[in-house]
């Protein structure tokens, strides 16, 4: 299969891709993600313990209209794709491999880590387009079911308890989530952090997008989503033959590129870097 589909104009480079994402927006999504009723980073929960009562209930539910949507179509025809079913090689265009995600860059596109200070390993990655931000992690999936039903309800219930609403919605990649959560700034003003959330789960793996700012308001694909869309279907997936439990993170590696730049950073003598 050669990889391929309508895309954003391209960088020149992947190294022009900027680490430091406009500070404003990213920070904003940072702290919302640490404050919006679940941490976006800890893994998504998918026991499977259900005590005898809950287990004939679970065979005898029908699956409701969110299942129905998810199972009505193949939502990942034009992607996010499974490094099987592409061939990276087939163009030339320049791309970040970060081991477990390929991304294709784009022009004036902004990149900021999300790094697991115990283990340092890269957990999520934020990136940014003018005032709209994309946060893309990757979790372990089971390879025979389903895991989005589960994901949607303990998502719900989670904005719930911290006293926000959320709604579904058909979306670009099947059920949507939208979620409305009450904030408190660092200067103690009040306000709602409004996000919009797109999975898509392949071979053993699931993808989440969670979109902030602009895009996160916005309806659709177009508009200020446009970009981020595009770039969150053009994502590839190597999730690796390694057993995981499913709804644990899948972690990412620095391209070499970019660990050398910051290698180099790190050993610079203070005031040249």
């Amino acid at each position: 299969m050669i990889f391929g589909r309508r895309k954003h104009r391209k960088a020149d480079d992947a190294d022009e891709v900027e680490q430091a994402a406009e500070s404003d927006v990213v920070e904003d999504a940072q702290a919302v993600a640490a404050g919006d009723g679940a941490d976006e980073s800890e893994p998504i929960d998918d026991d499977e313990s259900l005590d005898d009562d809950e287990a004939s209930d679970s065979e005898a539910s029908e699956p409701d209209e969110w299942e129905q949507l998810d199972e009505s179509r193949d939502w990942r025809a034009d992607g996010p794709f499974d490094i099987s079913e592409v061939d990276l090689d087939a163009d030339d265009v320049q791309r970040l491999d970060f081991d477990s995600l390929v991304l294709t860059p784009f022009e004036g596109m902004n990149m900021q880590l999300q790094v697991n200070q115990e283990t340092q390993d890269v957990q999520a990655l934020l990136i940014s387009q003018g005032q709209s931000v994309l946060e893309l992690s990757l979790f372990a999936a089971p390879s025979d079911r389903s895991m989005l039903p589960r994901v949607r309800q303990d998502m719900i219930a989670n904005v719930e308890s911290a006293g926000g609403s959320a709604t579904l919605a058909e979306g670009p990649f099947g059920t949507e989530i939208r979620r409305v959560v009450p904030i408190t700034a660092e200067n103690g003003q009040h306000g709602y952090h409004v996000s919009r959330t797109w999975f898509a789960q392949g071979p053993r793996w699931l993808l989440r997008g969670v979109l902030m700012g602009e895009a996160g308001m916005s309806e659709g694909t177009g508009g200020p989503a446009e970009v981020l869309y595009e770039f969150f279907a053009n994502t590839v997936v190597r999730r690796g033959d390694k057993p995981m439990v499913p709804g644990d993170p899948i972690a990412m590696a620095l391209p070499d590129a970019m660990r050398a730049q910051l290698d180099g950073q790190a050993g610079a003598p203070q005031g040249q870097q």
